[in-house]
């Protein structure tokens, strides 16, 4: 969560999400339209408000997504480079 600009397109508090936690299967690929979120700038929180049930559900009927790039440079740093807030360091 940043009060920053993402360049210049916002203004005032913006959410930004730099780990690849939707592409993995984290709780950020179940979120559906008008889920109910809670978002706490001063805690850094984002909480989703579904229960967990209904996650459960959503989690078993998810499907990874395709990757477009399989090969060169591109593929290369999908397949090796670690999440951002680690380094985005490449194994």
């Amino acid at each position: 969560i940043t009060d920053g600009r993402f360049s210049g397109a916002s203004r005032g508090a913006a959410i930004g999400h730099v780990c690849p936690e939707a592409a993995a299967g984290g709780t950020i690929a179940l979120i559906q339209e008008g889920d109910p979120i809670s978002i706490s700038i001063e805690g850094g929180d984002l909480t989703l408000h579904v229960a967990d049930v209904e996650l459960d559900q959503r989690r078993r009927a998810w499907a990874a997504p395709v990757r477009e790039t399989t090969n060169g440079y591109l593929d290369r740093y999908a397949r090796l480079v670690g999440e951002a807030s680690e380094g985005a360091i490449l194994s």
